[in-house]
């Protein structure tokens, strides 16, 4: 697919001398979802900051759908809708008003029927002709997300979308913005909810003290670095384990009525044929068996957690 957005050894260093980002590189394509990961403060919205036009880079270079964001930065930043963590609303504007003001503000026409398919997208057109004031958080979240959409813009910069939202909002948010990947729109998004990630997401970019240390496609990167684990039911609980089974590294319930066998995808040999006859000849009686996959949060923290 056509590349959306291109950034090339981007870095930021502040005047304070703190290296927000250290070279990064990237490839974005059109109609994508990327998740990008990291804890507090690994640069996240500071990359974010520089493409959307809103902080100047060190060095490097950022081109969105060819155009480069500070040669071309009118061009760039019509492109470009953002959702920022927070962010000040015209708090005695109605919803309709400071939606339609925002389009504007990229020079483009009025577009009634625009705004009511955001409004309504976003469950807002009930409260249409609600003063800001007078709305919830949840509701203010979905309002920074209707101004980022009401110029129809190519990508869509999502920081924290859902941070301090309800469930139900959350589930919202996640429906708009796989319609938008439908319709083409390019999707990046931060967040410290690894299940949105793992539910939206095509790619997946890892950033740690400004360096971005992997980026793969999300269901490859689940076969690749998460582990398997086998999770064994017994007939009868134990109190301790057999010192026989020792050399799997099994786990036993607090209960004693379960086992789990962990185990990586990837090698030759996963050990399970071993450890069944291990059990047989300790005589542990197995009733049921059930593999689960690693999340994406399990590999997450293993992977910063090898760079600390």
């Amino acid at each position: 697919m056509p590349t959306t957005i291109a950034i090339r050894n981007l870095t930021k260093t502040y005047a304070g001398g703190l290296c927000a980002l250290k070279s990064v590189n990237l490839e974005i394509a059109r109609g994508e979802i990327f998740a990008l990961l990291g804890p507090n403060g690994a640069g996240k919205t500071t990359l974010i900051s520089i493409v959307c036009g809103i902080v100047n880079p060190t060095r490097g270079r950022v081109l969105v759908d060819g155009h480069d964001i500070v040669r071309d930065y009118r061009i760039t930043r019509a492109m470009i809708g953002l959702v920022p963590q927070e962010a000040p609303t015209e708090t005695f504007e109605t919803v309709w008003d400071t939606v339609s003001f925002s389009r504007g503000l990229f020079g483009k026409p009025p577009s009634p029927a625009h705004i009511e398919k955001v409004l309504r997208s976003l469950s807002l057109w009930d409260r249409r002709n609600s003063k800001i004031i007078e709305l919830s958080g949840g509701m203010k979240r979905r309002v920074l997300i209707a101004k980022a959409l009401s110029h129809e813009p190519d990508v869509l910069f999502l920081d924290e979308p859902t941070a301090g939202v309800d469930v139900e909002l959350r589930q919202d948010l996640w429906h708009v913005v796989k319609s938008l990947r439908e319709q083409g729109v390019t999707v990046i998004l931060t967040t410290h909810y690894i299940e949105e990630a793992e539910q939206l997401a095509d790619r997946v970019g890892i950033i740690d003290h400004g360096e971005l240390i992997l980026v793969r496609e999300k269901d490859l990167l689940m076969r690749e670095l998460g582990k398997k684990h086998l999770m064994l039911s017994l007939s009868e609980a134990l109190t301790a384990l057999p010192s026989s089974l020792a050399r799997h590294g099994l786990e036993l319930s607090e209960e004693g009525a379960e086992l789990v066998y962990t185990y990586d995808t990837q090698t030759e040999h996963t050990g399970i044929t071993a450890l069944l006859a291990d059990l047989r000849d300790a005589g542990v009686r197995v009733n049921d068996l059930q593999t689960t996959q690693s999340s994406l949060e399990e590999i997450f923290v293993d992977l910063v957690r090898q760079r600390r």
